[in-house]
């Protein structure tokens, strides 16, 4: 399997990251994509360098507002003259009958959802660079790849189509998705990470070409604390096209596994004829946000269980931690997939 990656993530290199009142160096730190990238000299995988697509694969899944506020961002933040070294909101409207603001400050607000994702001198670089990673894949397979990774950092689910959060500014996996939509009907997206991927599921709730299937621990005791149950089903011409399962912490293999099986099902019978997977290895029991206690063997059956579903694929990475099992586990999971293939 080849494997999509560009050095141009490390631009973005975060410090600032708030957890239960206290403030902490963030787990999305470069060093993630080294432990993945040891994961795929494991494996033997081919690295690719990605193709730039410009702004195209972006203006599909995120709002024109929204892109120019992540391209000004840091030049008008910088011109403030008192700010901080990172981009960090003081401010959150809710949206509830509210002007759009243009002020920096409030502009910040407006399209972040959390403070999980702090915007530095480099940060919008290595994002646009995962979405190009991301187009690639998806591009790869379009052309004829049976399955390729997208080693995307930042990663993306958490994005919605004009807000960022928890780490998340641009939705790989959903920009991946719309490319593929350009050749394929219908597409599915599905979500292995430990958080649901909310913002996924919000840019196509009220859309019925794409189905968006969450596999994540129980949001009512886990982030994102508000999207991620089950009674959400999609909306409009979109209802029955989203599936949440969200499983109890501390679930290991064998329910993870129960809960694969009820997705593929799902996504056989809306008939797709390609898939993204939202690849997060943070459903690892060794990882530092854990929510799930996935084995290092789980992740292999995981990865044979997505080769299962039959589909051209494209795996864009989503969480995984700074842990020693990072890169086994990414391994693992893709070696399980060409197993099954």
């Amino acid at each position: 399997m080849k494997a999509v990656y560009t050095e141009l993530h490390r631009s973005h290199d975060p410090q600032f990251f708030l957890v239960r009142g206290i403030v902490k160096r963030t787990t999305e730190q470069p060093e993630r994509a080294d432990r993945l990238l040891a994961g795929l000299k494991a494996g033997k995988h081919r690295l690719v360098e990605p193709t730039s697509f410009g702004q195209g694969p972006r203006a599909r899944i995120h709002s024109p507002e929204y892109l120019a506020f992540l391209a000004e961002a840091w030049d008008a933040w910088s011109a403030l003259g008192d700010a901080g070294p990172e981009m960090i909101a003081n401010v959150h409207p809710v949206r509830h009958t509210a002007t759009y603001p243009t002020h920096i400050v409030g502009r910040l607000g407006w399209h972040t959802a959390d403070t999980g994702c702090p915007i530095g001198p480099g940060t919008f670089a290595a994002a646009c660079a995962a979405t190009d990673v991301a187009t690639t894949a998806a591009q790869l397979v379009m052309d004829g790849e049976d399955a390729v990774y997208a080693l995307c950092r930042p990663p993306g689910h958490h994005a919605f189509r004009d807000v960022a959060g928890g780490f998340c500014f641009l939705n790989n996996s959903a920009i991946a998705a719309a490319h593929l939509r350009l050749k394929h009907e219908r597409v599915a997206i599905l979500d292995v990470d430990v958080h649901h991927g909310n913002g996924t599921q919000g840019i196509f709730y009220e859309r019925p070409d794409v189905f968006t299937v969450s596999i994540h621990a129980d949001p009512a005791a886990y982030y994102p604390y508000v999207w991620g149950y089950a009674h959400e089903r999609g909306a409009g011409p979109g209802l029955g096209a989203n599936l949440n399962i969200p499983l109890s912490i501390g679930t290991g293999d064998d329910g993870y596994m129960q809960a694969m099986d009820a997705a593929r099902r799902a996504i056989e019978a809306f008939a797709p004829t390609a898939l993204v997977v939202a690849l997060g290895l943070d459903a690892s029991e060794h990882d530092p946000l854990r929510g799930l206690a996935v084995t290092t063997p789980g992740f292999r059956r995981i990865g044979q269980a997505l080769a299962r579903i039959g589909l051209p694929t494209v795996l864009v990475q989503e969480g995984g931690y700074l842990s020693d099992i990072l890169g086994a586990n990414l391994t693992s999971v893709l070696a399980g997939f060409e197993e099954a293939r």
